[in-house]
């Protein structure tokens, strides 16, 4: 099947829409930033730079560390940047960008996300860093394609609908597992996260400024959700990224996964605005682990 120009952009250079990256400047191992500015702390640990571009928030770079080839690309705010996102990465994997036909092999991805986060629980310290195991979607981004219901948790989905009183008028949230290949990476120095995934930062974090919720009691439900074999699995932290990357890499075949570094805590009101030294740290952890691969 020819995939139509209108569906998928190819610039002129023969590199994908948003992102500017060609088929041959992809490495197999991705490390992904919201913020453009992290890419270059990341640059600065790589060797044998072969390319960098930037167009808007989406800037990158691929190089080597320790000798394995990584490509490290910032998406911006949002999970509607994750679905441009994932896409074009999964499109420069697996498509032919001169005749436009998905290629016979398919070649698999491995990507780790690094965020910043905000903790629900106060048993959560401020810098830890936590890997979303499972992510819960509240943006709505996955529902979008068919098949969805292969790669969520429809039995968590529907418990903890009927948990939180879920308004029918919000996006229908799904949980959806990450990588295996990658949270086996990580399992040993992060705590073990369940993250939502929201459509903003305030409303739909449960922050009030000056509008009302439409779900007031929303955060108290969270925290008190439990599930899993055990019924002792309870969801961990805020974010916006997680669950459409998680999502949308188990249905194109890759391997991902998040890991953020808690910088608030909703349950104790707390922040830390000096977490640059954490984010580092993990910058230089997420290295040295994604080389092992």
């Amino acid at each position: 099947m020819r995939i139509p120009e209108s569906e998928l952009i190819i610039n002129a250079d023969g590199s994908a829409f948003h992102i500017h990256i060609k088929p041959e400047e992809l490495s197999d191992n991705i490390i992904m930033v919201g913020d453009p500015g992290r890419v270059e702390m990341i640059a600065e640990y790589l060797s044998d730079i072969e390319c960098r571009h930037a167009s808007r928030e989406f800037v990158s770079v691929t190089g080597y560390y320790n000798g394995k080839r990584i490509t490290a690309l910032s998406h911006g705010i949002g999970p509607d940047n994750i679905d441009i996102v994932m896409t074009e990465l999964d499109a420069l994997a697996n498509v032919d960008f001169k005749t436009r036909e998905i290629l016979p092999e398919h070649r698999s991805l491995n990507i780790l996300r690094i965020g910043t986060s905000g903790a629900l629980h106060a048993d959560i310290p401020l810098g830890s860093f936590i890997l979303s195991h499972i992510s819960i979607g509240f943006d709505g981004v996955l529902n979008w394609y068919g098949g969805r219901d292969k790669v969520c948790m429809l039995d968590v989905e529907e418990a903890f609908k009927k948990h939180a009183h879920w308004n029918p008028a919000l996006p229908s949230p799904y949980f959806v597992r990450a990588g295996q290949k990658i949270i086996d990476l990580l399992s040993d120095v992060t705590i073990k996260g369940a993250t939502i995934s929201a459509p903003g930062f305030y409303g739909p974090q449960g922050r009030v400024v000056r509008l009302p919720l439409a779900m007031p009691d929303m955060l108290e439900r969270i925290e008190s959700f439990r599930f899993g074999p055990d019924g002792q699995e309870r969801i961990t932290n805020f974010e916006m990224e997680s669950a459409p990357l998680a999502g949308l890499a188990a249905a194109l075949g890759h391997n991902a996964c998040t890991v953020c570094c808690a910088i608030a805590n909703r349950y104790l009101k707390s922040s830390n605005p000096d977490y640059k030294p954490h984010i580092r740290r993990l910058i230089e952890l997420s290295l040295e682990r994604l080389s092992r691969l």
